[in-house]
C-alpha cells in the first residue's frame, strides 16, 4: 500500500477557504461561531476539534519575493492551509493508553472516537498542538486524512476542492520530489527564503503533510525542531536509575559501614 501525503504550497493559495468548507461538509463538523477575530480575515484562528483544516492569513512587513510594491512600507500577505501532520513518529499515538489512535495502511494517524476515553494524553503529546478535545462529547478529534474517501479510491475532500492545487495529494516520495522542485523554482524567481517544511531530522521522523513555506517555520506556528515527548524518556529513566543507585548505596553505607 502506497504511503499517502499532502503537499501544501502557500505561494499559490488564494485564501478562499474552500478546503475548510469541504472538510466541514464531508466530515459533518459544526461551525466555529461567527465572531470577528480581528486577526486579518482569519476567523477560525487555529486547528481544533471542529476545525481540521485552517487557513492561516499571515501579513508580514516585507515584499513578496522580487515584488515592487511602490509603497514606503512593503508587505506580503500569505495564506497557508494548515492540517494535522500525521507524523511518522506520532506523539499522540504513543501516548494513547486505550489504543484509540492507530496507524492506517495509508500511513495516516487515525483517532477512533468509539475507543477514546477523553483522557487528553494525546493533546499534550502533540508537538504541533493539532489534536483537541470536543467539550460537548469529551473526546479527542483531528483530521482523519479522509480515510473513508481513501478506502473508496477518492482523494481527501480538501485537496479535491482546492481551486489552485495549493493542496496536492499523492504518494509521499513523489510529493517530496515535487516540493524540492517547487522550492528550487521559487528561489530562481527571487523567493530566496523558500524552503520545504518536513522535519525528518527530529524525533518526529518527518511528516505526511509537507509544506512549501516562505520564511521561518515559526511565522506559520510550526516548531522549527518538533520533538515527541517520549524522546525524553531515556534521560528520565537514566536519572531515575542513578538516583535509585545512590539511595541504595546510602542505605548500604548507613547499615554496614
Amino acid at each position: 500500500m502506497a504511503i499517502s501525503a499532502f503537499l501544501t504550497d502557500p505561494s499559490i493559495c488564494i485564501g478562499c477557504k474552500a478546503c475548510e468548507v469541504a472538510c466541514k461538509e464531508w466530515n459533518q463538523l459544526p461551525d466555529d461561531g461567527f465572531e470577528w477575530s480581528g486577526q486579518s480575515y482569519d476567523n477560525t484562528r487555529a486547528l481544533g476539534a471542529s476545525t481540521w483544516r485552517h487557513v492561516l492569513f499571515l501579513e508580514q512587513p516585507q515584499p513578496l519575493g522580487a515584488q515592487i510594491t511602490g509603497t514606503p512600507e512593503p508587505f506580503r500577505w500569505q495564506f497557508l492551509s494548515d492540517v494535522c501532520k500525521h507524523c511518522a513518529n506520532a506523539g499522540c499515538l504513543e501516548a494513547c493508553p486505550t489504543g484509540a489512535i492507530l496507524r492506517t495502511e495509508f500511513g495516516s494517524v487515525f483517532v477512533q472516537p468509539d475507543v477514546c476515553n477523553g483522557c487528553g494524553y494525546c493533546i499534550v503529546s502533540c508537538p504541533f498542538g493539532v489534536i483537541d478535545r470536543n467539550e460537548q462529547e469529551g473526546l479527542a478529534f483531528k483530521c482523519t486524512f479522509c480515510y473513508d474517501r481513501q478506502v473508496a479510491g477518492l482523494i481527501p475532500a480538501c485537496a479535491k476542492a482546492c481551486p489552485t492545487q495549493s493542496i496536492q495529494f499523492g504518494e509521499i516520495s513523489e510529493l517530496r520530489e515535487r516540493a524540492g522542485a517547487r522550492v528550487q523554482l521559487l528561489q530562481e524567481r527571487g523567493y530566496a527564503d523558500a524552503r520545504v517544511y518536513d522535519p525528518r531530522e527530529t524525533s518526529v521522523g518527518g511528516i505526511h503533510a509537507l509544506f512549501v513555506i516562505l520564511g521561518r517555520p515559526e511565522d506559520y506556528n510550526f516548531p522549527p525542531a518538533p520533538e515527541i515527548p517520549t524522546v525524553h524518556l531515556k534521560t528520565a529513566w537514566t536519572y531515575a536509575l542513578a538516583s535509585a543507585a545512590v539511595l541504595l548505596l546510602t542505605v548500604f553505607g548507613a547499615f554496614f559501614l
